[in-house]
């Protein structure tokens, strides 16, 4: 009698054999193996230098007092936050694109999940953070010292972790409380929330509306933030009675107007949309972008341009150079 009872639910309806999916296969990107070597390769130059650039940039900002201040403070974050970005999804690819067991554990899909939406919302609110304080220092700069102390700024990168780990758990706890008992064959290169919705055999109607609203919310208020702190730039930049002055902010400025404007193309291109049109063969183009592809620019954009990174890093060099000769 008890295991009779045992295959009939709450209303005394026979259940049915379902095998709950404990294991994923990453099917990427292709199954040709003379391809798959190729973007082995570029995909493991990119990470490599995505890397260097940016944990390079943050040793930088730790042993050059002179970018010692608020504004590095935050780039040296965004670099660290987008190495970890990278990490997530990058090494797991690149073994998938040579091994032939492409499978992921149910708990290592959850945190790989964990993990990329806490660094992918992190990133959005800290753009937010970094463009109030690019308005702080242009638009009042007698008082940016007081006004962007640590007792200000580190709340402020607090804060964005905070909020970025808030939101990944809701999504990654709302995601992996459905069932999985049909394919198990993620279309995908690593652990995103729409190709794993695609394959539950649950109603996902809820998990879209969590997936529009709070993504939509975060890139609604941090795109606003983003646009009003450079409106107030604007104002500031046309009243500078210097072309040189002028010039100076809108390199700093237009760097992290680069940044943020793709980032969060790729963003709302990606989540916030009809769920009819998730799942599709761009989508994993657009999401390699923004988590590999990203995170290799931001030291390009945010350091090419700017001369005081640029002199660190010579001064580290000459340094590291004379050490080098005593040495020898």
């Amino acid at each position: 009698m008890e295991g009779l009872e045992s295959n009939l639910d709450i209303h005394g309806v026979p259940r049915k054999n379902v095998t709950e999916v404990t294991m994923f296969i990453l099917m990427g990107f292709t199954d040709d193996f003379d391809l798959k070597v190729v973007l082995f390769l570029l995909f493991l130059a990119i990470y490599l230098f995505t890397l260097v650039g940016n944990l390079g940039l943050v040793v930088l900002v730790i042993v050059d007092a002179r970018l010692h201040n608020p504004m590095y403070y935050f780039l040296s974050v965004l670099s660290f936050l987008d190495a970890c970005y990278s990490t997530v999804v990058t090494p797991k690819m690149l073994v998938n694109f040579l091994a032939e067991d492409k499978s992921i554990s149910l708990y290592g899909c959850a945190a790989q999940m964990l993990l990329f939406v806490t660094f992918g919302s992190t990133e959005s609110f800290l753009l937010a953070a970094m463009a109030y304080d690019r308005y702080v220092a242009i638009y009042n700069p007698l008082l940016y010292s007081v006004r962007m102390s640590p007792r200000v700024y580190v709340p402020l990168i607090i804060a964005s972790y905070v909020g970025g780990l808030a939101h990944s758990i809701i999504h990654t706890a709302a995601t992996f409380s459905l069932s999985f008992c049909g394919s198990n064959e993620i279309r995908h290169v690593f652990c995103d929330i729409p190709p794993l919705l695609a394959i539950s055999c649950s109603d996902t109607q809820l998990n879209q509306l969590l997936l529009f609203y709070f993504v939509g919310s975060i890139e609604l208020v941090t795109i606003l933030i983003v646009l009003v702190s450079y409106g107030f730039i604007l104002l500031a930049i046309l009243k500078m009675p210097s072309a040189e002055g002028r010039r100076k902010v809108f390199s700093t400025c237009g760097s992290h107007l680069t940044g943020v404007s793709i980032y969060h193309g790729t963003i709302l291109f990606m989540y916030v949309r009809p769920s009819s049109k998730h799942a599709s063969e761009h989508d994993m183009i657009v999401s390699i972008f923004y988590t590999i592809v990203i995170p290799m620019l931001n030291p390009v954009i945010y350091s090419l341009r700017n001369k005081d990174v640029k002199a660190a890093f010579l001064r580290m060099v000459e340094r590291y150079g004379f050490i080098t000769k005593v040495h020898i």
